[in-house]
């Protein structure tokens, strides 16, 4: 067992870090093969919707997913941290609204959005996880900005818009995410 206290060696980390820059590289590379093979069994959290997508054809639907939404999705990176178990990124996911996200339709809109994902480890070195943090209204904020509500046109998608994000909301958040248990502390 692991001490929460005590970071793994300067290889190990440095042998994390390098899987999760080649991880962001493939995905802005659309290269699904290479970035699914970073992970024994893909598993991606994503907090701010509270949705889990687990194992291959989930993970695959939610990169298609966000893909047509967001075709141009790239990233800069802003810091890189680690920690006993896991690497943390920071940074600006970019991209623009061209494609229906779920109910949302296309706005043409951009954003740029500061996130933080956590690549969490075993202790076995295999990445199990990747869990993002980052604000939904954000995202949307920058996306629907360019909407332009002087016109009916820009009204009708405006509406559109929000029926879509209302279809989306109030669905259970996945309890593998809520079901949590407090961390065991020595005293």
């Amino acid at each position: 067992m692991r001490s929460r206290f005590a970071l793994p060696s300067e290889d190990v980390l440095r042998a994390r870090e390098k899987l999760v820059l080649d991880h962001f590289r493939d995905e802005v590379a659309h290269d699904w093969d290479a970035t699914l093979s970073t992970f024994p069994h893909p598993h991606y959290e994503i907090i701010a919707q509270m949705v889990v997508h687990d194992g291959d054809s989930a993970v695959r639907q939610y990169y298609a997913d966000t893909r047509v939404a967001f075709p141009d999705q790239h990233h800069e990176l802003i810091s890189f941290r680690h920690s006993v178990d896991a690497v943390i990124v920071e940074f600006w996911l970019i991209g623009t609204h061209l494609g229906p996200l779920g109910k949302i339709p296309a706005t043409g809109g951009a954003h740029r959005t500061r996130m933080n994902a956590y690549f969490i480890f075993d202790e076995n070195e295999n990445l199990v996880a990747e869990r993002v943090y980052f604000d939904q209204l954000s995202v949307l904020k920058q996306v629907i900005g360019g909407i332009d509500r002087k016109k009916p046109g820009g009204l009708r998608k405006l509406l559109q818009v929000l029926r879509g994000v209302l279809a989306m909301s109030g669905g259970e958040p996945d309890r593998r995410l809520v079901d949590t248990t407090p961390p065991a502390f020595d005293r």
